[in-house]
């Protein structure tokens, strides 16, 4: 489905939302004070506009309640990103999404409003570690504290073996839930599926499980 979002912020974080939800599809509009970020990305965007977005009126200028969807993408600066969740809230906005720079940032978001308040740079922090904790890992998605999803290259000893035979749900507590091969994703992959030396291995389970995978 097709959705229509306002983006507030052009920095690295909010650019990247910009052009990632043009790629899917979708309607934007982008927003940012600095008309250097603004004419950067206008080429790229449905629509892109300098403006304050503390500015409940400039907001409204712009028809910021007439979308259902925004993300406010500043956190290097607490207040505008505040006043802006504030406003969009005010206007009518069903759906904001924030980022917040740190726990009290994030939690003042909420107060003000914010449907969800995203911590990117902490959630990186906790995959870059994973990474460089365990060299078999290629990816590491945070589900909740000591829980996650993980992408991997499969140790020597896997190959050839099949899911049945690894029983990694048992020993490890480690479900494969994905296996990607090449350009395919196999979800939900078959207990009889062999494992490849190219394959990459998607498993949902705890933290103690990897650890132990790693011993």
């Amino acid at each position: 489905m097709k959705h229509s979002v306002l983006v507030i912020g052009l920095g690295r974080f909010g650019t990247a939302a910009v052009r990632e939800l043009m790629r899917l599809g979708h309607e934007v509009l982008a927003v940012d004070s600095d008309e250097n970020l603004v004419n950067d990305i206008a080429p790229d965007v449905t629509h892109a506009v300098q403006l304050d977005a503390s500015d409940v009126e400039a907001l409204k200028g712009i028809g910021a309640g007439e979308f259902e969807h925004a993300i406010v993408a500043i956190s290097s600066r607490t207040e505008p990103s505040i006043f802006a969740t504030m406003a969009l809230k005010q206007l009518g906005v069903r759906n904001v999404l924030a980022k917040a720079g740190s726990s009290l940032h994030g939690e003042i978001l909420e107060r003000v409003g914010a449907d969800r308040v995203i911590f990117p740079e902490r959630e990186m922090g906790a995959r870059v570690a994973h990474v460089f904790a365990h060299p078999s890992v290629v990816d590491y998605i945070d589900i909740a504290p000591g829980f996650g999803i993980v992408l991997l290259r499969p140790p020597a000893s896997f190959v050839g073996q099949s899911l049945a035979e690894l029983n990694l749900a048992q020993r490890l507590q480690l479900t494969p839930i994905g296996l990607r091969r090449g350009e395919k994703v196999v979800v939900n992959p078959h207990r009889d599926e062999r494992i490849q030396e190219t394959d990459r291995l998607i498993l949902l389970g705890r933290d103690e499980g990897l650890e132990q995978f790693e011993a």
